[in-house]
């Protein structure tokens, strides 16, 4: 192609059939494979989804000696590796995580890649990959990683507030349906020396109050005692804090209850407005990803 990177002549003073000369010779006569491109323009008004999941993840948390039922280090990870990429793209409203898994909700109005479905999937999923990789030795400082991890992904669309709040429940209700049965399965492996068979056979048909009984009675463990995260997942949500009495806007990381109605009334205006940015005040802990985010402020 003919550059007139150091010409003094303006674009408007090139004769016509020189411009067309430019434009033809841009042009290639293998460029029709173009239109076997589908258009996958994602549909407007409707929130969009995108969810991660980890591949054979089974197999990868044993060959890097993860813990069980429950390995704190790999679930900060998860959330730190999905925490850059809500820093990188304002137009994800919240994330959220457990186990091997992540959910990016993005803004109902967003126009981001042009809504193209595989734009944002592709470049979400390659960003929270890379960032669980080079973030690896934060969270796993004498554990080698042996191979790259391997993440799948997929995208949907939910017409209504109401969908997505159901979507979120939904995930969360599967956090607390699987921690409660790995936590029982692993404490009769680990403790009550039964085989991964018999664990799962003992475990067969036997509902929540079940495993709680198992739990106390022969293990001596509450589960309204375990930790947060394990049993509630990770909600990545953008809130103010207040900072040598300067409010800023970042992203937390939060454990509440999303299956009650409180929380969704709570954060009601987080849905209410494409152009919201008024986020509610943030009193917890200051966390790593915090502390991140205001040193970069700092700096």
């Amino acid at each position: 192609m003919l550059l007139y990177k150091n010409s003094v002549l303006k674009k408007s003073a090139l004769k016509p059939y020189l411009l067309l000369k430019i434009f033809n010779m841009a042009k290639s006569s293998f460029e029709y494979v173009k239109n076997f491109e589908l258009d996958d323009t994602l549909l407007p008004n409707s929130w969009i989804v995108i969810r991660l999941d980890g591949k054979c993840f089974h197999k990868f948390s044993e060959d890097h000696n993860f813990s069980k039922p429950n390995d704190l280090r790999a679930l900060q990870l998860m959330n730190y590796a999905a925490f850059t990429v809500l820093k990188e793209f304002n137009d994800i409203l919240f994330a959220f995580g457990q186990s091997d898994e992540y959910s990016f909700i993005f803004k109902k109005h967003t126009t981001l890649y042009k809504r193209r479905a595989a734009k944002l999937l592709t470049t979400i999923n390659s960003k929270f990959s890379t960032s669980y990789v080079y973030y690896w030795k934060k969270f796993f400082d004498c554990e080698v990683l042996k191979y790259p991890p391997t993440f799948d992904g997929r995208t949907v669309l939910y017409p209504s507030d109401e969908n997505l709040m159901d979507y979120m429940k939904w995930r969360q209700a599967d956090v607390h349906i699987n921690n409660l049965y790995n936590t029982t399965f692993w404490n009769l492996v680990l403790k009550g020396n039964l085989s991964p068979v018999q664990a799962e056979k003992r475990l067969c048909g036997t509902v929540s109050s079940d495993k709680n009984e198992i739990l106390f009675q022969e293990f001596n463990i509450n589960y309204n005692n375990e930790p947060e995260i394990f049993k509630r997942g990770t909600l990545l949500i953008r809130k103010q804090i207040e900072i040598d009495d300067t409010s800023r806007s970042v992203v937390v990381a939060v454990h509440d209850d999303m299956l009650k109605e409180k929380f969704w009334k709570k954060h009601s205006s987080y849905l209410s407005s494409k152009n919201f940015k008024q986020y509610l005040k943030y009193e917890g802990p200051i966390t790593d990803i915090i502390k991140d985010q205001l040193s970069c402020v700092k700096s």
